[in-house]
């Protein structure tokens, strides 16, 4: 279309005085159509480069992605890692607790060992400390019920028995040794 109108300009220039309202007019047309067409080509050409520009952004995009899936990657391998060695810590915690809690008892052997309780070293020792407490109750109130009931120490003083309160008769028994 383009050799078309191009041609009829050329026949334009040659023949000036020769060409009828109907070919003026369709060559005005023809120039209208020619602007037209480089209108287009122009909004095609910066569309072109538009689309040119969306697709390097696209790709750096793209590149993003895959490098924030790798970093993701890496971030759940880690995450698994430590996993496992929060687990591996909260099973030296629990043995690290467990000896502490059997060095208590045995440290404490005024204490019955059931009366200690607990998971972590702070439980231990506020059980320990209530431990403490009733045993040192216990032993104040077994320290004053002994205080109430004094038994002397030792065996009585030897004396001779007390025949003031037996019949004349019982008395020469005890004297024989009679007693019945």
């Amino acid at each position: 279309m383009v050799e078309e109108v191009k041609r009829k300009e050329n026949s334009l220039d040659e023949q000036p005085g020769d060409q009828s309202p109907t070919e003026v007019e369709d060559l005005g047309q023809s120039i209208v159509s020619l602007d037209r067409v480089a209108e287009l080509e122009g909004l095609v050409a910066q569309k072109d480069e538009e689309l040119a520009r969306l697709n390097t952004h696209l790709n750096e995009l793209e590149q993003v992605i895959a490098d924030r899936g790798g970093e993701i990657a890496t971030m759940k391998q880690t995450e698994v890692e430590l996993g496992e060695k929060v687990a591996t810590i909260s099973d030296s915690l629990k043995e690290a607790v467990a000896s502490y809690k059997t060095a208590v008892v045995q440290a404490n052997p005024e204490v019955l060992a059931e009366l200690i309780s607990g998971d972590t070293i702070e439980a231990i020792n506020e059980s320990l400390n209530q431990a403490k407490a009733l045993v040192s109750k216990v032993r104040q109130g077994l320290e004053a019920e002994i205080s109430l009931a004094k038994v002397p120490a030792g065996a009585p003083e030897r004396t001779s028995p007390d025949f003031s309160g037996l019949s004349p008769r019982e008395k020469i028994q005890q004297a024989i040794g009679k007693i019945r």
